[in-house]
């Protein structure tokens, strides 16, 4: 049997006790979530020659390359071409690399680590460093079950997007620090 039940005769004065318990509920979660330190990520501090960039990577539809121009495109950066670009974002290394880890007992892959590198940097239309190369990695572990072949498949592409994403972002605020 439930606590609340409604009643067609229930005055509107009578609700007025749920609204503020509601409200209430409300202001609580919001003192809780700012005494945690939670804050809205804020707008990225890009360097003032960002503003028309032009990306140079060698796949310009991989999913890392969409990722940052999408995150760049929403803090205010227009990708333009190289004629009219005030700055260059160089991305020379996205390289994912699948390694074994543990082999079973019939010789067999057991687990493997697939591993996603970028190394980047952007210069002015002048050549001049704004953001010095840096190399940034993620790996992640996958176990792998022979029964399970075509799972596995989709989880490596998962997990290769996952680290694509994981990056396009640390990339981006690392620009504008």
């Amino acid at each position: 049997m439930s606590l609340i039940q409604f009643n067609p005769r229930m005055k509107e004065h009578d609700w007025c006790g749920w609204r503020n318990i509601r409200m209430s509920a409300v202001l609580m979660l919001m003192l809780l979530c700012s005494a945690c330190g939670f804050q809205l990520r804020e707008d990225l501090d890009l360097p003032p020659e960002m503003a028309r960039t032009r990306l140079v990577i060698d796949d310009q539809y991989s999913f890392l390359a969409r990722r940052v121009r999408g995150l760049l495109e929403q803090s205010g950066t227009r990708f333009v071409a190289s004629d009219v670009a005030t700055a260059f974002l160089e991305i020379p290394t996205n390289k994912v690399v699948i390694a074994v880890l543990t082999i079973g007992d019939n010789a067999t892959v057991r687990e493997y680590r697939v591993s996603h590198t970028v190394k980047f940097r952007v210069t002015d239309a002048n050549g001049r460093e704004l953001v010095r190369w840096q190399t940034i990695r993620q790996a992640r572990e996958l176990s792998f079950d022979a029964q399970n072949i075509l799972a596995i498949s989709r989880e490596q592409e998962y997990l290769k997007q996952d680290l694509a994403e994981t990056l396009a972002r640390m990339l981006v605020t690392r620009l504008g620090s």
